[in-house]
């Protein structure tokens, strides 16, 4: 994954595969971060960058009493390895 359109096909990809409930949730509720933050960044075709990130991190942060301690930790944890391909400058 290079960039948001890609990044937003791997989350489509998600509902066809035999994944997980949490990982459908996680996927789906980082979605809506990051299509928040990737709209302050460009468009769709936007590389991962590292500010991306930061950006998407700040806004979880804010929003964190949203989830219970469970749902934050599931969340987090995907998004921990989410952030591999957030990789250019």
């Amino acid at each position: 994954m290079k960039n948001i359109t890609q990044l937003y096909q791997y989350f489509d990809d998600l509902v066809s595969q035999e994944c997980s409930n949490d990982e459908l949730f996680a996927s789906s509720y980082l979605r809506g971060f990051i299509s928040l933050a990737a709209s302050q960044f460009g468009d769709d075709s936007q590389l991962l960058t590292k500010a991306l990130a930061e950006d998407v991190d700040d806004k979880l942060h804010a929003a964190r009493t949203e989830l219970s301690p469970e749902d934050r930790t599931v969340v987090n944890q995907y998004w921990q390895n989410l952030q591999q391909y957030f990789v250019h400058s």
